[in-house]
């Protein structure tokens, strides 16, 4: 009895230390368009055709973030040597891990748009206090 007694009066708190963010669903519109709104800065550094592996997608209120794993259609893996963005000299590859994406975004109206990002991040930049102070309730076990 005493257990479920602790068990009734915890849950609000286990319910409020939950996520605030929601994974839009495969397939779903919201998903489309989050997708879309980074893949010209993919297309860019990467070159034509990419696809992407989500890895995490969350939304929370006008706010998302993504850690997205480009590739070529059918699973073919990016050479980072053969990109465009290697090829213009705007990276050094000693300097990257690997093609990974993560990527915070802001509706704007209707629009997504993704706002900041990057490729192949060494460390967790988003984690940041200025980012922190808008994108918490999507990165929350980062931002503290």
């Amino acid at each position: 009895m005493i257990r479920i007694m602790l068990l009734v009066l915890s849950f609000p708190f286990m319910a409020w230390a939950g996520p605030e963010y929601a994974e839009p669903s495969r397939g779903s519109d919201l998903r489309q368009a989050l997708m879309d709104a980074i893949r010209p800065h993919a297309i860019w550094s990467f070159g034509a055709p990419v696809e992407f592996v989500v890895d995490d997608l969350r939304v929370s209120g006008d706010v998302g973030y993504a850690s997205l794993a480009p590739q070529r259609p059918g699973g073919v893996a990016i050479d980072l040597m053969q990109t465009p963005f290697m090829k213009r000299g705007e990276i050094d590859p000693e300097f990257y891990d690997g093609v990974q994406m993560h990527v915070l975004y802001q509706k704007s109206g209707a629009t997504w748009v993704a706002v900041h990002w990057s490729i192949g991040a060494t460390d967790v930049w988003f984690a940041s206090p200025e980012f922190c102070a808008d994108y918490k309730p999507v990165i929350p076990e980062f931002c503290y």
